[in-house]
């Protein structure tokens, strides 16, 4: 998997300059003004990890409600996978200082790293493409549905596959900030459903007993 991976990232950054040229030609001119761009941003917004956090919640409360501990566990599992992949991908690409595909020809095209030009980059948009957030939220959740429910998880995937193209189309990010980001979540979603399917039984039972001695304790006084 992380030869795969480090190929398909080689691969990926041969390809940006390719992809960016076929976007802005599939586009034309006032692209920005189509349904298709307000399609495209509006998945941007409602794939975002707000959104994808209410999402698993409400499955969680399904899962309650049908008394599925198996999928309880799944669903809170991708909640936790989009999360820490979500945390690395974002806090890698507040340091990179990669520049988004849409702010050329203003700023040339590069990473610049923590320091531009005698000021920051740090929390600078227009230098924090890499990798991409947006991606690294949605198949965190969508690569744990898949490993633990293959055919499942080819919806969830596919989904998520939306959120990243998405971001490419409207200039948010390169091809290599997708790529990357896809990458650095599948192993963050299949290292979490491993520790929930190992720990997580012994973890809940630990949690529930430090809060049943809490309520005790607060009932005593």
């Amino acid at each position: 998997m992380a030869l795969l991976a480090a190929c398909a990232i080689w691969a990926s950054f041969q390809l940006d300059q390719p992809v960016r040229e076929a976007v802005i030609q599939t586009q034309g001119k006032g692209w920005k003004k189509t349904d298709d761009f307000r399609f495209k941003t509006g998945v941007r917004k409602f794939g975002d990890w707000p959104w994808l956090m209410l999402a698993g919640a409400i499955g969680v409360a399904i899962a309650w409600r049908l008394r599925s501990r198996e999928w309880m566990r799944i669903v809170a599992a991708a909640m936790i996978a989009s999360t820490l992949a979500g945390l690395l991908a974002n806090t890698s690409r507040v340091t990179t200082g990669r520049t988004r595909p849409r702010e050329s020809p203003a700023i040339p095209q590069g990473f610049y790293g923590p320091w531009r030009e005698g000021r920051l980059t740090i929390g600078d948009p227009p230098f924090n493409s890499f990798p991409s957030g947006h991606t690294a939220t949605a198949f965190g959740f969508a690569g744990v549905i898949l490993f633990a429910r293959p055919w499942l998880g080819i919806g969830a995937i596919a989904l998520a596959s939306l959120i990243a193209w998405s971001s490419i189309m409207v200039g948010a990010h390169h091809f290599s900030d997708v790529v990357v980001a896809i990458c650095l979540s599948l192993f963050v979603a299949w290292f979490t459903l491993r520790w929930t399917q190992e720990h997580a039984g012994a973890f809940a039972r630990r949690v529930w007993m430090k809060l049943k001695a809490l309520i005790a304790k607060h009932r005593g006084r």
